[in-house]
């Protein structure tokens, strides 16, 4: 019998991106160290490139203003190259182009399809364009595609909750985990704080993602200007390195997990004033490598932080998370942190989050093999 071949789907991979990447990395090296199945990941690059077992690109043109996302040139051939693998079940990331072609694929073969909820397309989209008028269209798009799959992953409860709201019932809770190894605690440098020419008694927070609207970044830059120093704010995940006020600097990410887990450990703590993360997985990352962490009450933060292991600040609030940043130093931050990494080895490594989905595969598969032989019987009495 051939080796279960997972397929993973999503326009949501760059050289530069962030969460989606990471976590279909480690999903790959992790069936590569713990089990007999194959794992392919079909992405948009910048060339075709077919990689049975490994990273299949696709050729799609750049979106701009994105972590270097593509979106594809001919979805046929999508297609077709999903059908070429051979996929026992597949996974698709994102709610757009890959989405359908997985589902015609699966549709044809007989397998199983899966979704992640990894982005919550109809406020990112509603708030970006139009005002949210397009919100109840894109929620009635999401519910008509998710309808034709077998399970919805969503990485926290209040997005399998969200998805119930569009019909969408057939989720399964999937949280994403963390790289222990890499995110930790040793990859601290006093170094930091002399690169970026600060003194040694700076107070120095993190925040690492995208700079997009629902990050809700000049709530964090109102924030620090009202702290004024000894606060400092580093953000990562820019285009170029500046410094846009006298105690904020700005530093391009360039994909490199150990460079980041490197200037996330070596701050005093990671800060994100999101209201509408589906998960954030940075800030797990943060506690992994033993920093306490401040985030918005919105959203999956209060899933995964209380103040056990950082400060929650009240949503879209420039005088709360000001307050809950100086509130943190009158805390012992390094008890905190130390709490947060044990928080996530309990809770949150990635041999916990694989072995709950590959059940979920293995679940979804038998399932559909009993519906084949099924079908097969009642045709053979039929004759």
């Amino acid at each position: 019998m051939k080796p279960l071949h997972v397929v993973d789907t999503t326009l949501f991979y760059s050289p530069t991106s962030g969460g989606v990447k990471r976590y279909l990395n480690a999903k790959h090296a992790w069936l590569t160290a713990h089990t007999s199945w194959e794992h392919t990941i079909v992405v948009p690059g910048p060339d075709l490139c077919v990689e049975r077992g490994g990273l299949c690109t696709l050729p799609g043109y750049p979106v701009p203003g994105t972590f270097n996302y593509r979106l594809p040139l001919n979805v046929r051939r999508w297609t077709r190259l999903l059908a070429e693998l051979e996929p026992s079940v597949i996974e698709a990331g994102d709610a757009f182009h890959p989405g359908w072609c997985a589902w015609r694929v699966a549709q044809r073969r007989g397998i199983p399809i899966a979704g992640f909820y990894h982005s919550n397309l109809p406020q990112i989209m509603g708030r970006r364009f139009l005002g949210g008028v397009t919100e109840p269209a894109l929620r009635r798009y999401l519910r008509s595609l998710y309808a034709r799959f077998d399970v919805v992953f969503a990485p926290s409860r209040v997005m399998c909750d969200y998805l119930g709201t569009l019909g969408v019932h057939h989720t399964l809770h999937q949280p994403l985990g963390v790289d222990v190894e890499v995110f930790h605690p040793r990859r601290r440098t006093l170094a930091l704080r002399e690169r970026l020419g600060l003194p040694l008694e700076t107070r120095l927070l993190v925040y690492a993602g995208r700079f997009a609207e629902e990050k809700n970044l000049p709530l964090l830059l109102q924030a620090f200007a009202r702290l004024g120093r000894p606060y400092h704010l580093l953000l990562i995940g820019g285009s170029r390195a500046a410094r846009p006020a006298h105690n904020v600097t700005m530093l391009p990410y360039r994909g490199d997990s150990l460079e980041l887990a490197s200037w996330v450990a070596s701050a005093d703590a990671l800060v994100h004033a999101g209201s509408r993360e589906t998960f954030g997985l940075v800030t797990l990352e943060a506690m992994a490598c033993g920093r306490p962490v401040v985030v918005a009450r919105a959203g999956a933060f209060p899933e995964l932080v209380d103040e056990s292991v950082g400060m929650l600040a009240e949503p879209e609030s420039v005088d709360s998370m000001a307050g809950a940043i100086a509130a943190l130093y009158e805390r012992d931050v390094e008890s905190l942190g130390a709490a947060a990494r044990a928080h996530v080895l309990r809770h949150f490594t990635w041999d916990r989050a694989f072995q709950s989905q590959t059940a979920a595969y293995s679940a979804l598969i038998g399932a559909h093999r009993t519906l084949f032989e099924e079908d097969a019987e009642l045709s053979l009495r039929s004759l």
